[in-house]
């Protein structure tokens, strides 16, 4: 794809770019650099000033084809000869509840920072699947989203159900719950809220894929976990964070120079190397983990997404990260959560029935995860603009100024 277009694979396009050793070295720029030394000195000073004051309070997603949406559109009107449009495309399946995958329930309070649930059984059986039948999501026609793939080997379709039955189990066991800042002293929510915010412009600027971003606040979460941190060293736990998740999955990670000007040189390479060694020590070395994005590009095949439902998705997806309180959601829930609002903006039906069978969750499900993350929206900081910045540009279709739907 070419470089005017805002999406490219994240995963498949740079293994066939290495595969013809095509793929450049990227370096950052000398004016990308002082623009996040920039970042990096506001970030700094917002900390100060919120700690002096106790009082205080991708551009590598896939680009879908655009497919005729026959299962997700609002009105699908007939042909001539009275069939409907692309009605011969699709396989009809009758829903019954022993092919409806179960929804994942919602995680309760516990003690422990980690989510730990027990595996939910598949097929679920709703208990008011009675008083939901009539709904569109049950009635519709389901569609086969991996037959046009079946040819590309990549894309692995024999088996990529299975993957995603697994994410869904192991992402129990890699999700933090938000009450391990009970146990940190002298770090707070604000403060990790600031330093997300200025890890996506750094982000942004490095021209990093976007499961890095996602694995960056993972390792930060669960290490804060284990080990208490001081505020002066928190920015050094989240560039050491972007370092280790940066070897895990780009091809070129940032090197060690470019991380120490981006903090300002208030940290030197030795103390970066050491916090990686702790980091990882502290985390037993498992970095694997299924992120939200990983459930989102899914999540946006079966939704037969357009540019805009992609960009809307990512937008509303990259504003949760900097959320404290929406670690309650599992990251498979918070995907879901974002498709579902990008279909209302946009028109569509919220939920359908192709997103039924490959999401594993219905709408009444996703409904309370979308109020949440609307209500954390509203109530975010608006010194915290880095989502907003990075999606208000026309890279990303200028989606931030897009109005969502709140009434539901």
């Amino acid at each position: 794809m070419g470089s005017e277009t805002p999406f490219r694979y994240s995963h498949l396009t740079y293994i066939k770019s290495v595969s013809k050793k095509t793929q450049l070295r990227s370096h950052v720029h000398s004016q990308d650099a002082h623009s996040i030394l920039q970042i990096t000195k506001k970030t700094q000073r917002n900390m100060q000033c919120y700690i002096t004051d106790p009082n205080s309070s991708s551009p590598c997603l896939p680009l879908f084809l655009p497919l005729q949406d026959v299962t997700n559109s609002s009105r699908v009107i007939p042909n001539a000869n009275g069939t409907k449009p692309g009605q011969g495309l699709v396989q009809k399946k009758n829903l019954n509840n022993s092919n409806v995958l179960p929804r994942q329930p919602q995680a309760q309070p516990a003690q422990s920072a980690f989510v730990q649930q027990p595996p939910s059984a598949f097929p679920f059986q709703r208990q008011n699947s009675v008083d939901t039948r009539e709904s569109y999501q049950y009635t519709g026609q389901v569609d086969n989203i991996d037959e046009r793939d079946a040819n590309d080997p990549l894309c692995a379709t024999e088996y990529v159900q299975d993957m995603y039955e697994f994410f869904r189990l192991k992402e129990q066991s890699t999700s933090v719950r938000p009450v391990y800042m009970e146990s940190q002293p002298h770090i707070n929510e604000r403060m990790r809220s600031i330093l997300v915010d200025w890890l996506v412009e750094v982000h942004l600027k490095f021209k990093l894929v976007p499961e890095t971003l996602y694995l960056t606040i993972n390792i930060i979460d669960r290490f804060l976990v284990n080990v208490q941190v001081t505020r002066p060293k928190l920015q050094l736990v989240g560039v050491t964070a972007l370092l280790i998740a940066s070897k895990y999955e780009e091809i070129y990670p940032p090197e060690l120079r470019d991380l120490v000007y981006i903090c300002d040189h208030a940290y030197r390479k030795e103390q970066i190397l050491h916090m990686e060694e702790t980091i990882l020590k502290s985390l037993e070395y498992k970095i694997t983990i299924p992120s939200a994005h990983a459930f989102l590009v899914r999540y946006l095949k079966a939704a037969h997404a357009d540019r805009k439902i992609v960009q809307l998705s990512c937008f509303i997806l990259d504003g949760t990260l900097q959320s404290y309180n929406l670690l309650h959601y599992l990251p498979s829930q918070l995907a879901a959560a974002a498709v579902l609002l990008a279909r209302r903006t946009v028109g569509r039906n919220a939920w359908s029935p192709t997103l039924l069978r490959y999401a594993g969750y219905c709408e009444e499900d996703v409904i309370p995860v979308a109020r949440a993350v609307l209500s954390e929206k509203s109530s975010a900081s608006q010194e915290l603009r880095a989502v907003n910045k990075k999606y208000s540009s026309t890279r990303y279709g200028s989606v931030a100024s897009t109005p969502l739907d709140y009434d539901f």
